[in-house]
């Protein structure tokens, strides 16, 4: 099925491309979603009479999230969890504990958005992991687990 894109699509293209994807990804995600519509000749006729300004109000989100992002660089989140004596947690630190966090600190983060690259947390350390505001903008975070004895 052919699509034009509403909005950026990771690994498939930018605002206004017309691309062709399998018909279950496009009815079952990306056009309830809003994020495309079929490539018919009306719709493309109406994609470019609204153009302008739906490369404005991409352009606005894009800056709203690079803005939350200088805030959020370098941000700490601190969590206690019950461990064992070796350090090892009893249960771990998964993406959903960090966004309640950071929503905490006042940052508005979506279970979502944080990326743990090796999976769950589940020793006390200190690690770093991803927080994606928007497809453009990519935050590091330091997440700091700290023990507390059961």
């Amino acid at each position: 099925m052919q699509i034009i894109l509403l909005d950026k699509v990771v690994n498939l293209g930018n605002l206004g491309e017309i691309v062709k994807v399998k018909d279950g990804y496009a009815r079952n995600f990306l056009i309830p979603s809003g994020r495309a519509r079929r490539a018919t000749e009306s719709a493309k006729a109406d994609f470019e009479a609204k153009r302008v300004e739906l490369e404005k109000a991409a352009a606005a989100k894009l800056a709203q999230a690079q803005a939350e992002g200088e805030k959020l660089a370098g941000t700490t989140v601190e969590l206690t969890q019950k461990a064992g004596v070796d350090g090892r947690l009893f249960g771990s630190v998964t993406n959903q504990d960090i966004a309640e966090e950071l929503n905490k600190q006042g940052y508005k983060v979506a279970k979502a958005q944080v990326r743990l690259p090796n999976g769950p947390i589940k020793v006390v350390s200190e690690t770093t992991v991803s927080v994606a505001l928007h497809t453009d903008v990519v935050v590091e975070v330091t997440v700091s687990v700290y023990g507390e004895t059961a």
